[in-house]
C-alpha cells in the first residue's frame, strides 16, 4: 500500500490530467444514467414527485394487488398514483377506503381493466374518501351495492364502464366538485344517484343503456327553507351532452337544482324526464323512440321546459300534473299521441305555456283537465283530433274542478277546439 501512494505521489503531469479526465468522464456517465432513470420515472403515469404503485396481480389478497396499492398510497407523503397492468381484478372482500391527503390517481394501463366486484357484499368497490381522486379507463362490474361511493370533494371519473351494479356512483352529500365524463353505465339499476345538490357537479358525455329504474336520480325529501331546492348552500348539477337509452327513466329530479340540457333520450317505458318538487331546468333535450311519454312534472313547482324536440311517443309528449308555475316555452313536438297536458294545477300560481309547437298529434294538441293555465303564441298545425280540448275534473265526492285557461295569440283551428263542460271523472284521469 505505501508502495501505491508512493509511486501515486511521483506521477507526471500528464499521467495527473489523464487521471482527472477520466475521472470527469465516469462522471459524466453516472449523471446520464441518473437523469435516464429520472425521465423513465416521468413518463406518462409517472410524474416526477409522484409515486406510482403497479397492480400487477388479479388476486383480492396479497403482493402486487390493487388492495396492497391503496394502502400503500393511503400512507404516501404526496401524490400517488396506481397503475393497473393486469388485465381483470377479482374482489372477495371490501377493499380500504381510497385516500391520499395529496391526492389519488387510479389508471388502467390498457383501456378496459375489469374488476369483478360478484364476490363482495354490501360493500362499494371503491368508497372515496379523499379529495382529488381521479379514476379512468376501469371497467366495475356485478356490484351488489354502489360501485362507487363517493363521499369527498374534486373527484373525477372518466372513459370507464360501470355496469350489471346497484348503483354505478352513489353521490353522498358532502361531495362536491364532481366531473362524470365519457363514462357508460348499463344495466345497473341506477347509473349515477344524487341525494343532494351537490356544487360545481357536471356530468357530462356518458352513455346510460338499459338502466333499470333510472339512469340518473337526483332525488331528496324536501325541497330546503321557502321550497328552494337550491337553499343550504347547495348548488345545481348539470347534465349535458349524454346519451339515454332503454333505461326505466331517463331522470328522475325531486327537490334538487339540476340543468338537464342537450341530451338525447330514446326507449324510456316510464319517461324520459320525470320532476317533483323544485329546483329543474330542462333545456334543449331530444327525446323519441317511441316511449309512451316525454317528459313528466308532477307535483313540481317553478320547473322550466325549454327548447326541447319531442317526436313518436305514444302518449303525452309533455304533462304537467298537479304542479305550480311551471314555464313550457319553444318546445317542439312532433308525430306524438298527444302534445302537452295540463292537470289539476295550482290555481293560484297557473302554469304557463308559450311559443310552442304541435304538428300532427294522432288525438289532442293540447288537453286541459281541471286546470287553468296560460296559453300564449302556440300553434298546433294538423291534429288528428282537437287542437285544444278542455275538460272539467271530479274528484269522487268532492267539487268539480273547474277549467278556465287565459288564452291569447294561439293558432288554434276553430273547428279544431272542444271545451266541455262535462267534467271528467276520477277514474278517467290520464296516466
Amino acid at each position: 500500500m505505501a508502495r501505491g501512494l508512493h509511486s501515486g505521489a511521483h506521477m507526471n503531469p500528464k499521467q495527473r490530467i489523464a487521471l482527472a479526465a477520466g475521472t470527469f468522464l465516469l462522471l459524466a456517465v453516472l449523471a446520464g444514467l441518473g437523469w435516464w432513470h429520472h425521465s423513465g420515472q416521468a413518463a406518462p403515469g409517472r410524474a416526477a414527485g409522484t409515486l406510482t404503485v403497479d397492480v400487477t396481480s388479479p388476486n383480492d389478497l396479497g403482493p402486487g394487488t390493487l388492495r396492497e396499492a391503496l394502502f400503500i398510497v393511503a400512507a404516501a407523503t404526496g401524490k400517488a398514483n396506481v397503475l393497473i397492468k393486469t388485465k381483470s381484478i377479482t374482489l372477495k372482500t371490501g377493499l380500504p377506503p381510497l385516500m391520499n391527503l395529496h391526492g389519488v390517481r387510479i389508471i388502467g394501463e390498457s383501456p378496459g381493466v375489469e374488476i369483478d366486484a360478484q364476490g363482495l357484499a354490501d360493500a362499494p368497490v371503491f368508497d372515496v374518501t379523499g379529495d382529488n381522486t381521479s379514476l379512468e379507463g376501469l371497467v366495475l362490474r356485478n356490484c351488489r351495492a354502489a360501485a362507487i361511493l363517493l363521499r369527498a370533494a374534486h373527484f373525477h371519473l372518466q372513459s370507464s364502464t360501470i355496469e350489471s351494479c346497484d348503483v354505478g356512483v352513489e353521490v353522498a352529500e358532502s361531495a362536491s366538485s364532481v366531473l362524470l365524463e365519457r363514462n357508460r353505465f348499463a344495466n345497473d339499476r341506477v347509473g349515477v344517484r344524487f341525494t343532494a345538490p351537490n356544487r360545481d357537479t357536471v356530468v357530462a358525455g356518458n352513455s346510460f343503456i338499459q338502466d333499470k329504474v333510472a339512469g340518473l336520480w337526483a332525488v331528496r325529501g324536501d325541497a330546503g327553507p321557502r321550497g328552494n331546492a337550491s337553499a343550504r348552500g347547495g348548488g345545481t348539477i348539470t347534465v349535458r351532452d349524454n346519451h339515454f337509452n332503454g333505461d326505466g327513466s331517463g331522470v328522475v329530479a325531486g327537490n334538487v337544482a339540476i340543468l338537464v340540457e342537450r341530451n338525447d333520450f330514446a326507449n324510456a317505458p316510464n319517461g324520459a324526464v320525470h320532476l317533483v318538487g323544485s329546483g329543474a331546468v330542462i333545456r334543449g333535450n331530444h327525446i323519441g323512440g317511441e316511449a309512451p311519454m316525454g317528459i313528466i312534472a308532477e307535483n313540481a313547482r317553478d320547473a322550466i321546459i325549454d327548447g326541447n324536440e319531442l317526436e313518436h311517443l305514444t302518449a303525452y309528449a309533455i304533462m304537467v300534473r298537479g304542479s305550480a308555475n311551471a314555464l313550457l316555452r319553444a318546445n317542439r313536438v312532433h308525430n306524438c299521441g298527444y302534445g302537452i297536458a295540463f292537470v289539476l294545477g295550482d290555481p293560484a300560481h297557473p302554469s304557463t305555456a308559450v311559443e310552442n309547437t304541435i304538428i300532427e298529434p294522432k288525438f289532442n294538441g293540447i288537453d286541459v283537465i281541471g286546470d287553468s293555465p296560460i296559453l300564449r303564441r302556440n300553434q298546433v298545425l294538423q291534429p288528428h283530433l282537437f287542437a285544444l280540448h278542455v275538460v272539467d275534473f271530479q274528484q269522487p265526492g268532492a267539487q268539480n274542478v273547474r277549467s278556465q285557461p287565459f288564452l291569447e295569440g294561439n293558432n288554434f283551428r276553430a273547428d279544431a277546439l272542444q271545451v266541455d263542460n262535462a267534467p271528467v271523472p276520477a277514474t278517467a284521469r290520464p296516466q
